[in-house]
Formats: C-alpha cells, structure tokens, sequence
C-alpha cells in the first residue's frame, strides 16, 4: 500500500504542475525533493516508530519529486520552438512520417519526424503536425504511409487551439506528443519521396499497423462499423462515426473500442494458456525452463506486441507495467500484492510521461483498476461468478461518477446494464475476432467479427435511446470534488462497514450545488473562441440565448460538437430558450445543426430562406427589424434586416444578417453579426439613435468591408471583440480597421489572443475576463 500512496503522491504533484501558468526554476527541482527524501530517510532511522512522521515526509518527497519531474519534462518539451520569423513563411524540409497517416475528406494528416531544414538558416522543431490537402485532381494526394522520407514545402505555425472552459485544450495534446508546430504541405513547390521505407522499429511498427488498417478496410468495404474492427485491431479509432461515439458515450462503453487494459490482459492470458500447455509436453523443453517461466515469458511479448500496435495509450501502457510486475513477480517466486502492482504501474507511466496526467484515460484508467481491485478483494468478495460481476459492475460505476463529472460533466446511467452485455461480448468474441483479423485477413473472418459488432451495437443503440440514459449536469463546484472522491471511496467499502451509506451524502453536494448564476436583471455575454467563426452565449438570470454557433470545420466535425454544447453542459444549461442564426456564412452557421440536436432551443431566429425545412428546426421564424423580447428584466431587439432584404439578390447573406441589440440596467451590447458597410449605412438611416452600446461585436470580424467611421461614432462602444481566427487567412481584423477603433479609444478585445472572452455587466459595472489569462497554463505562449 505504501508504493501505491507514494505514487498517486507523485501524481498529485504532476497534476499540480500542470495548473501552473508558468514553470518553476529547476534548481528547487534538485534541493526541495532531495531535501524532503533527507528528512524522511533521517526519521526513519532513528527509531522504528516513527511513521506518524515518516509516512507524511515521504508522501512529500514523491509529491515534490512528482512537480518537478513533470517541470523539467516540460521545460525540455518547450525548448524545441519554432522560431518567430518562420512563422507562416515556406520552409523546405527533409524528413519521414512518423506514426499512422490519418486520412481524411480533404487530405491527409500526419505526424513528421524533421531531419533537416533544407532551407537556410530556419530553426523547426523535431516533430511536427502536418496535413497534405487534396488538390483539384483527387490524385494528386500521393501514397502516404508511416516511414516514407519526403522532402517538401510546407508552412507552419506554433501550436494553437481553440481555448474555452469545459472545453478541450489542443496545445496541451500536441505537448503532449512532443508536436511543437503544425502546418500544412505546399503542393505547388515540388515533392520528392526520397526513400519508399526508413528502416527503424517505431516506423516499422507503424507501417504494420496501417498495412493491417488497409487489409481491414479493404475486406470490409463499406459496411457500417469497419471502424470499431479498426480501433480494435491497430488502436485507430479515427474511423468510428460521430453517431457510433455517440452511442459509446451514452452507454459508457467507449472504452471497450480501442486496445485497452482489458484487452491486453486478454491476449497476454491467451498465449499464457496456450504456451503452458504446449511447453508441459515436452520434457526437454520443460527441463529447460519451467512453463510457468516460459508462459509467463511469452504472454509477456505478445502484450507488448498487442500495445504496440495500439501505438502506446495511456490503458495499455498501465497494463503492460502491470503485467510486467506481475511476471517478474511469478519469475521470481514472490507475491506481489495488488495495490503494490498497481502502485508500480502508476510510477512508471508517470516516469515515462508525466505529461499523461492531463489526459482523462489516465485517471479513468487507473481509477477503473482501483475499483476492480476494491471489489475483488477478499472482503468485498461477493460469492458466485453472477453477483461477483455484478458486484464489480457496480463498483465500477460507482467510483467513476466523480471523474466522468469533472471531466465530461455527464455519466451514462445504463452503463452497468450496457457494460454487462458489452463486455462479455467484446472481450470474448470481437476482439478476439479482431485479433484472428489481424493474423487471418480473409473475407470469412472479417464478415463474422462485423456481424458480432453488429449484434453488440443494435443492444447499445436501444440502450442509449431509453429516457434519461444520461445524466448531464454543470461541471462540478470545485470543492465538492474532494468530497466526492471521499463519499464513493465509502460507498465502494465491503458490506458491512459502518456508517457506509454517509458516502452518499458526501456525494450529493457535487450533484446538486450548482455553479453561480446571473442576478435578477444582470447580463452574462461569453464570446467563445471558435477560430474564425462566431458563437456567443447570452444568460440572463433563467434564460440563455445562443448567438450563432461557430463554422464547420471539416465536414461535421463542427464548433457546435467541440465547442458550444460542451460549454453549454458545463455550464449547466440543458436547453437553450432561443437560438439566433445571423445567417447561412459557415463561420456562423456550420455548428448549428449540432446544437440544435443536443439542446432542442424554444425557438429560433435566422435569415436563413427555408430553415424550417431543416431536422429540429421546425420552430424557426425569420429574423425581421422591429422584433422585440425580454428575459428576467434584460431586453432584446432585432434591428436589422427589414423585409425588403429577403428575396433580393442585390442583398448578399452578410447584408441580411440578423443585427441583435441586448439592453440590460447594467450596460448594452450589439451584435451585428457580418453586415457590411450598405446596412451600416440602413441602420444609421433608420434608428441611428437604437446603435449605442458599451460593447460591439466588431461587424464581420473586422474585415474593411464594415465598421465605417459613422457606424463606429454612432454605436460609440467601450469594449470591442474580435472573433477571429490565429493568423486567419483573411488578415482578420484589417490593420486600418483595428486603428480605427483604437483612435475612438475602445478597449480591443481578441479571441485569438485571449481564448473564450467573458463580460458581467453587474452593479459594479462591466467586468472582462479572459480565459487565456484566467486559465493560463506554462504551455500557452504568447504568440503573434
């Protein structure tokens, strides 16, 4: 137990480290833990009953050595920079693909090992994130694959995404693959394959697992869940639908599609069976090497096989440390308990990564372990194979409610009843139908494992179209995790323990204290950072108005999906009252479809022709000037457009767009969506008097083509905000336009420098905030 508290300590101290806005001087790294283990070492050598003293010290002294490992790994990381004045500038480089290619609608994407700069003088980190777009001609895309050397063009940009709350960080992901630029090929320089396969293991291993992806791929064709059988045999999720996770997600089943513990445990359990057996019959062989030996020897290869064709995930990381404790253990002839295997795991996916703690399937991993290993110790043990799996079932489920809230903000109520069926099917026939794939590529076997997936994914889907198969909630309060964790530590104790039922009180508090709120009258604006896109959150004291819902990005991954219904359930918002859809640019209406499907709005608002005929949105009006609502003693009026700008071709989408004014006791805001300088000119001429507001979402983002001196003096705003894209294509916000707004002496605000940007209009007046500065983390640069 003593190895397992020390190394959740220093994962505690990883964790901490990963909070910080700025990375801590390495020399405490050496002299703080050092000085900490010193203290420990003396106490417990001066007498044998100092643990009260020496167990705390020692918890210290990993959790310091925790901080600092996971500081230094992460000064190192950052040392590899793309320099400043290669930004977006054409760079010719010499390198190989380094991992699975990841094709997709437009291109490919690729992770690119840099060799050499060819082009003079450019400093280029050693790993970069690279996409080669499709040309006019689909062939243009030549054959990529793991381990080609190419020399080619590209353009790149240090590491940036989207930064929102409840959102998900994208530079902390590419940090944490050591990916210290992106950019894209410039197929009109020349390319050249240099060499068709660079023989080296990690390449190696990577070519493999795409020649299996193709053998898949091409037995399956079409059919429907070609993806799960793929995520499965090589770890490539990247095929699985939206529809398909959808499912997963509402069953609480998604970590049984994809190379996980539970797999890897299986193989290594098979080829221990089998070796055992094969190794008892011969004499010789037996007089060689024990078959315990020998089995617990070749197990252990084939779960390092399996984990490298799942290209090394968190899970099957903590199952090959595991099971490799657990064969030295049976080599050697000594007893390791469980809580100390688990112990060693944790301490050795933190030495080799300390970074992992800010992926969610470290903790859900480690965490679903701990619960197994609760619930199958011997005073938890429930007699009979039926109610001992119920049990861990329950057990399960029970003790990863706190982190699915914090991470996800929702827990899949059927999960025990889905998991029930789910595993033993994917663990016992589909994966290992996967495997036989794998090794068996024939038409047989991949028509066989399909039908199973089948069958396993008609079960899910009724399960997740059950009423109330989720529960969604806000994120949780900070401080009612701590007793969160407590309570279900308690409810997961064996039967018979006092007082057990006190975890579910213990719990309750992250269930049911919400996060704060607008008062009576107040306004809430929140202009998250959706690239070059516009979504904007309107919360009144018990209504919320979504303004627009960001671009497309890829043909359905959309800001909707990633970004503005995530931060909706974060926020505890579980159907908005009014939807506005200023109109039909992608940068403001590609992610409506999916807000629509998940939050079902009271009504919708847009210029959009025919909207109605579109799924969901059968309740939707046209937006017209002159239309007029309030919301808890805050009111909102469209301005823009009047009737003569539908149905008129002179009129472009950008001139119909739905222009909203939100007025409230504590200040006004406008949102003229993308008009141009013709329906500035028609407000002005109209209700020039209606334009003034404390703060303006800049007209189409900033572009020369709006924001004219006269809409700029009239609107006379204090705060403007830019949503705009990091060094988008379109040089949004124009230079001359950006003045213009200086001169008048408004503060300018930027979405892409300062993330998702947050104004309370309150009795203290109007208070900024900036999620860049507010949740600012060491791997955030300040970048141009």
């Amino acid at each position: 137990m003593q190895l397992l508290l020390s190394a959740l300590a220093m994962a505690g101290g990883a964790a901490l480290l990963q909070q910080q806005a700025t990375l801590p001087s390495l020399v405490y790294g050496i002299s703080v833990p050092a000085a900490a283990l010193i203290a420990w070492l003396a106490v417990k050598s001066r007498r044998s009953d100092s643990q009260l003293i020496s167990s705390p010290l020692r918890l210290l002294a990993f959790f310091l050595a925790g901080f600092f490992w996971a500081a230094w790994h992460g000064s190192v990381s950052l040392q590899s920079e793309l320099g400043t004045q290669w930004y977006g500038r054409d760079v010719q480089l010499e390198g190989v693909i380094s991992g699975m290619t990841q094709p997709f609608p437009r291109g490919t994407r690729f992770q690119f090992d840099v060799e050499r700069a060819i082009t003079p003088g450019a400093r280029i980190p050693s790993r970069i994130a690279i996409t080669w777009y499709r040309g006019a001609n689909p062939d243009d895309l030549p054959a990529l694959q793991a381990g080609q050397r190419w020399q080619f063009t590209v353009r790149l940009r240090p590491p940036h995404g989207n930064y929102n709350p409840h959102g998900f960080d994208l530079e902390a992901w590419l940090l944490e693959r050591n990916i210290r630029a992106t950019g894209y090929v410039r197929t009109r320089e020349p390319t050249q394959l240099t060499s068709s396969m660079v023989w080296r293991p990690g390449y190696a291993v990577h070519r493999l697992r795409e020649h299996i992806r193709e053998n898949v791929n091409e037995l399956l064709g079409d059919k429907p869940y070609a993806g799960i059988l793929t995520a499965l045999s090589v770890g490539d999720r990247g095929s699985i639908t939206h529809e398909q996770w959808r499912v997963l997600t509402r069953t609480g089943t998604s970590h049984l599609m994809s190379i996980s513990g539970l797999h890897v445990t299986l193989v290594a359990g098979l080829v221990f069976a089998l070796m055992f057996r094969l190794w008892h019959r011969s004499v010789r062989l037996a007089t060689a090497l024990s078959p315990l030996r020998a089995a617990t020897l070749a197990g252990l290869i084939a779960a390092m096989v399996y984990v490298a064709l799942s290209g090394f995930a968190v899970p099957a990381q903590r199952a090959i440390c595991m099971l490799g404790v657990i064969a030295l253990a049976l080599m050697a002839g000594w007893r390791a308990p469980a809580a100390a295997i688990l112990g060693a795991a944790l301490l050795f996916v933190l030495l080799l990564d300390p970074m992992s703690v800010t992926s969610a399937g470290f903790w859900l991993s480690f965490a679903a372990v701990a619960a197994i290993l609760a619930a199958t110790s011997v005073q938890g043990l429930a007699s009979g194979p039926f109610r001992r799996f119920v049990h861990i079932q329950w057990t399960i489920t029970v003790a990863l409610v706190p982190l699915l809230l914090v991470l996800f903000h929702q827990v899949s109520v059927v999960s025990p009843f889905a998991n029930a069926v789910a595993i033993p099917l994917v663990s016992l026939v589909i994966a290992p139908l996967a495997l036989l794939l794998i090794i068996v590529p024939l038409e047989l076997v991949a028509v066989i494992a399909h039908a199973a997936v089948v069958l396993c994914f008609s079960i899910l889907e009724t399960m997740s179209r059950l009423p109330g198969a989720v529960w969604q909630q806000h994120a949780p309060v900070v401080w009612t995790v701590p007793f969160a964790l407590l309570g279900v530590g308690m409810l997961v104790l064996p039967r018979g323990f006092p007082s057990r039922w006190l975890g579910l009180v213990l719990l309750l508090p992250m269930l049911l204290v919400r996060p704060p709120k607008p008062a009576p009258g107040e306004l809430w604006l929140t202009v998250l950072d959706v690239g070059q896109g516009l979504s904007a959150v309107i919360r009144t004291r018990n209504h919320t108005v979504l303004f627009d819902a960001g671009p497309d990005y890829t043909g359905g991954n959309d800001a909707g999906r990633r970004i503005v219904v995530p931060h909706l359930r974060g926020e505890g918002i579980r159907q908005l009252d009014m939807l506005i859809v200023s109109h039909d640019d992608n940068d403001h209406s590609g992610g409506a479809d999916s807000v629509v499907a998940a939050q079902a709005p009271g009504s919708i608002l847009t210029s959009i022709d025919n909207a109605g005929q579109r799924p969901g949105w059968g309740n939707s009006m046209i937006c017209r000037a002159g239309q007029q609502w309030a919301f808890d003693g805050v009111r909102f009026e469209i301005l823009h457009p009047v009737p003569q700008n539908h149905g008129t071709e002179n009129t472009g989408d950008n001139d119909r767009s739905c222009v909203l004014l939100i007025d409230s006791a504590h200040g006004t805001v406008l949102l003229p969506a993308d008009i141009e300088q013709r329906s500035e000119r028609q407000l002005l001429a109209r209700q020039r008097s209606r334009l003034r507001a404390d703060v303006l979402v800049a007209p189409h983002h900033g572009s020369r083509t709006s924001s004219s001196q006269q809409f700029l003096e009239a609107v006379a705003p204090k705060f403007v905000l830019f949503p705009v894209g990091y060094r988008n294509r379109y040089g949004h916000p124009h230079p001359l336009i950006e003045a213009r707004y200086r001169e008048s002496g408004a503060e300018l605000l930027r979405t892409d420098e300062l993330g998702a940007i947050r104004l309370h209009f309150t009795s203290n007046g109007i208070e900024v905030s900036a999620w860049r500065e507010q949740a600012a983390r060491y791997w955030h640069q300040k970048r141009k």
